[in-house]
């Protein structure tokens, strides 16, 4: 091969340099586009079905929630209740069936006790309640003392001198509610949610990312396939 040919076979290995370069950013703006797609939509999909929101209607969850108030909830199911959570349950009265909000005091099994303006007890333990309004854990002057049935809630307001909950049907199950009632608890921690959020809006913004790298990569192709070098003139053409 002489000075010519070799000059003239540099001249096309730098012509398809080119195309090698498009084709690894094709393959970049692929796998972002597809990385922040399916990143976007579980996130979406998870806030759609493991999230809720609704607007407090009354006063008995007050001052905690009071009236108004815009709650957040994570959808669960009445085997992740715990003591102390604030859940939304379904309730059915004469008018039919409506959500209430109301706090986890007993769960099956426990020994739920109050004397007429005296603390909640729970196996004989008072509970500690700086979230009641007033600071008032009776509000009204009902004594109970009960055990709650396996699989039901003892459920209460936080202001307990206006709520209607388990202090009030304790001839039907003990006053418990039954725990597959239960739809969603109101969230305290929103990090979870947060996280979701954040990630479906960076896999959006990656999935537009990907595509604009791929509209760029398919416009340099055409381009360059549309480039024709001139041909080599002189003595060795």
């Amino acid at each position: 091969m002489n000075v010519l040919e070799s000059a003239s076979f540099a001249r096309d290995a730098s012509f398809d340099r080119p195309g090698v370069l498009t084709g690894r950013r094709r393959l970049v703006g692929r796998v972002l586009g597809a990385a922040g797609l399916t990143a976007a939509v579980g996130a979406i999909v998870l806030l759609g079905t493991g999230y809720t929101t609704a607007t407090v209607a009354g006063d008995s969850m007050d001052p905690t929630y009071p009236r108004g108030a815009r709650v957040f909830f994570e959808r669960i199911d009445g085997g992740e209740v715990g003591r102390g959570d604030v859940v939304l349950h379904r309730a059915e009265d004469r008018n039919g069936t409506r959500p209430l909000l109301r706090r986890v005091i007993g769960m099956g099994g426990d020994h739920v006790r109050q004397s007429a303006g005296g603390p909640v007890t729970v196996n004989g333990v008072p509970v500690t309640e700086p979230y009641v309004k007033d600071g008032d854990p009776s509000g009204v002057p009902v004594a109970y003392d009960v055990v709650v049935p396996e699989g039901m809630l003892f459920l209460l307001g936080d202001y307990r001198a206006n709520s209607m909950d388990s202090r009030f049907s304790l001839d039907e199950q003990s006053g418990g509610v039954a725990a597959t009632a239960v739809e969603a608890r109101a969230l305290d921690d929103r990090t979870g949610l947060l996280l979701l959020v954040l990630t479906a809006l960076f896999g959006l913004l990656g999935t537009v990312a990907g595509l604009a790298v791929e509209i760029a990569s398919r416009a340099a192709r055409r381009e360059s396939r549309s480039f024709h070098p001139p041909a080599p003139s002189g003595p060795g053409r």
